[in-house]
């Protein structure tokens, strides 16, 4: 029977940490691939789930900002 200690544990838990990213990425795929070509941003928010935002909404708010309009009014664009 080997003792591997820390580093053998430390090596399992990084191991699996891979696994389980290479498993998220290929469950979001082709929803990342897809925003991406729409030029939006992806963030990871955990395991099989993102936040997918539209820059352009930055800019009409922004727009709202400049024209004098509330940012905290509900605008349909």
């Amino acid at each position: 029977m080997h003792f591997h200690g820390i580093h053998g544990i430390s090596g399992i838990t990084t191991r699996l940490a891979r696994l389980i990213d290479r498993a998220d990425d290929e469950l979001c795929m082709d929803q990342d691939e897809w925003a991406y070509r729409l030029g939006w941003t992806v963030q990871r928010r955990g395991f099989g789930a993102r936040c997918y935002r539209n820059p352009l909404f930055d800019l009409q708010k922004a727009e709202r900002i400049y024209a004098g309009g509330d940012v905290g009014e509900n605008v349909a664009a």
